[in-house]
């Protein structure tokens, strides 16, 4: 007869082992677990792969435009001889197709984010990246507010270089070189640059200091490196620099504070857009010395 009670030669097995086969076996001391220098070498390899990111749009920025301009030049060289220096430096079509460049070069840089963030379309890429309003905040609210901190930037930017002035930047000297390249530079300015900065500074590379080296030191490191890589831009006049060092930490810091990049993204877009606007119109309606 089957019972469920044990009989006189049966031991439970809550009470006694197996013959031959040690206690651990079955009860395993607890081992240390290497989760936090396992969290911690994915941090740092994630901030490796942000700097290279982050070193390889520079790389495209610098090669790609003038690989554009490569073709003209082999024009010149075979119609009327390869100008100097000085003489590409002033000429108005070299210009133009070096601004011309920056599209290209944006397409790139984003096809370069797009394969990092996705890990090779392993993951998703606006979700991963952050390219959201963050969840106390609706698009209507987030967008009035955007528009409110992209208005006092403008404005003090208006104040510091008119109280401060300064000397022509180079880029200003590109933009009134002609109507393509104003034309040419405002359309960077609103459809590819806004994107294509947040993406590298405040998405990737924000991203991965951060989570490395802490929010203090990621806000410091990236409002000072994109402040920082306009300055050969802007190079001759310190009211510009203290404008875009101002827009750099703001930007940051709604990235930092927000935990979203979709805010600081809208704010450079519309910095940037009235700007734009001010750079198109300017000839047409006597704007500033051109």
């Amino acid at each position: 007869m089957f019972t469920d009670e044990p009989t006189q030669h049966e031991t439970p097995l809550s009470t006694a082992d197996p013959a031959g086969l040690p206690e651990q076996q079955f009860n395993p001391p607890p081992q240390p677990t290497s989760a936090p220098q396992a969290v911690r070498r994915s941090a740092w390899l994630q901030l490796l792969s942000a700097i290279l990111t982050w070193f390889g749009s520079v790389l495209l920025l610098v090669f790609v435009p003038a690989i554009v301009v490569v073709p003209y030049l082999i024009y010149l060289w075979r119609t009327s001889g390869l100008p100097n220096a000085e003489a590409l430096a002033n000429n108005k079509t070299v210009l133009f197709l070096s601004i011309l460049g920056i599209v290209p070069t944006h397409l790139l840089t984003l096809l370069l984010v797009w394969l990092v963030v996705t890990e090779g379309r392993k993951r998703p890429f606006w979700k991963t990246v952050g390219f959201e309003w963050p969840e106390s905040v609706g698009p209507v609210i987030g967008t009035a507010v955007c528009l409110l901190v992209s208005l006092a930037l403008l404005l003090v930017g208006f104040l510091v270089t008119w109280l401060w002035g300064g000397n022509k930047t180079q880029l200003d000297l590109l933009v009134e070189s002609s109507i393509p390249a104003r034309l040419a530079t405002a359309f960077v300015a609103v459809f590819t640059a806004p994107l294509v900065e947040e993406l590298i500074y405040r998405g990737v590379l924000y991203s991965a200091v951060e989570r490395a080296l802490g929010r203090a030191v990621a806000i410091g490191a990236v409002g000072l490196l994109f402040a920082g890589v306009h300055v050969y831009q802007y190079s001759n006049n310190l009211s510009v620099i203290t404008v875009i060092t101002v827009l750099s930490f703001t930007l940051t810091l709604m990235r930092a504070y927000s935990g979203k990049l979709l805010p600081s993204f809208v704010v450079h877009l519309i910095f940037n857009g009235v700007q734009s606007i001010i750079i198109a119109l300017s000839p047409f309606f006597g704007w500033g010395n051109s």
